[in-house]
């Protein structure tokens, strides 16, 4: 069952989204190599919890930690170690919050350093093909119109690719409700967008293939091939007027922006979507 949401508990997602966005930022600020991934979790916990809000993903299925830390070709839900980031590295944080019962949800990826051309690329096209998914995210259209964008970008124009296994979602009083919210699709297929709709539209994109699979620790998962992948998010709602971000990234690329430990990437899509 779909929840679709009123204005008032719109209002509740959209503090947890930005409690999580502040979360995002303050490890903008301190990330770059010769920082571990635990170092940042444990950042980002303590600034969650003096806004008065809850880790989102912490204990969530037994998960341990605040932030999912996924490196290089580790995709999503990497689970913070002492692991040293190192120049070059691509570092995807994905972190969730519950205040007043509702979660927010949002990820970012960082470089390491300098990146590679090809790799630098990788993080550019991910997330210009989030902002291209979001302004398909219009009222009427379809869930299919929202992957078809984000696919026909990464794939169709660039020739990397669009993890299968791993999708966005709904949320609210749950992390994950319906519906799901592939990163692929076809025009005018999937359910309709409705007025009050909140999903989280996140493209996980390959360098190489789009295969994936999980290690050991049943938690994080990796490209088959060990090419490197990147991961953007952004909570939104349906308006009868288009899709409202909820989550908002100009805080972090605030910080990213003066964080000279940090690749700087430059994308053309925020032309497409609202920003905070």
């Amino acid at each position: 069952m779909i929840f679709y949401k009123t204005d008032e508990e719109v209002e509740l997602i959209r503090e947890s989204c930005l409690i999580v966005s502040g979360a995002l930022a303050v490890v903008a600020e301190f990330i770059k190599p010769g920082v571990s991934s635990l170092a940042i979790d444990k950042l980002a916990e303590t600034y969650i919890r003096d806004q008065n809000a809850v880790p989102g993903f912490k204990g969530y299925n037994g998960f341990p930690a605040t932030l999912c830390v996924s490196i290089n070709e580790q995709v999503v839900h990497g689970i913070p170690t002492d692991y040293i980031f190192k120049d070059g590295d691509i570092v995807s944080v994905d972190c969730g919050v519950v205040k007043n019962g509702f979660f927010g949800d949002s990820a970012y990826t960082f470089g390491m350093g300098q990146l590679p051309e090809i790799q630098k690329r990788l993080l550019e096209v991910t997330l210009e093909s989030l902002y291209l998914g979001i302004e398909a995210a219009q009222p009427g259209n379809r869930i299919g119109d929202i992957g078809f964008a984000v696919q026909n970008l990464v794939e169709g124009e660039n020739r990397f690719s669009i993890v299968r296994d791993l999708v966005g979602h709904g949320l609210g009083k749950s992390l994950h409700e319906p519906p799901e919210v592939p990163n692929y699709g076809r025009k005018g297929k999937g359910i309709v967008l409705k007025e009050g709709l909140v999903i989280a539209i996140e493209p996980m994109v390959n360098l190489g293939k789009k295969e994936v699979r999980t290690l050991s620790d049943r938690w994080t998962i990796v490209t088959k091939d060990n090419s490197p992948s990147a991961h953007y998010e952004h909570t939104i709602v349906i308006r009868k007027t288009g899709p409202e971000i909820l989550s908002n990234n100009t805080i972090i690329e605030e910080v990213v922006k003066n964080n000279k430990n940090i690749e700087q990437i430059s994308i053309k899509s925020s032309i497409f979507a609202p920003r905070n």
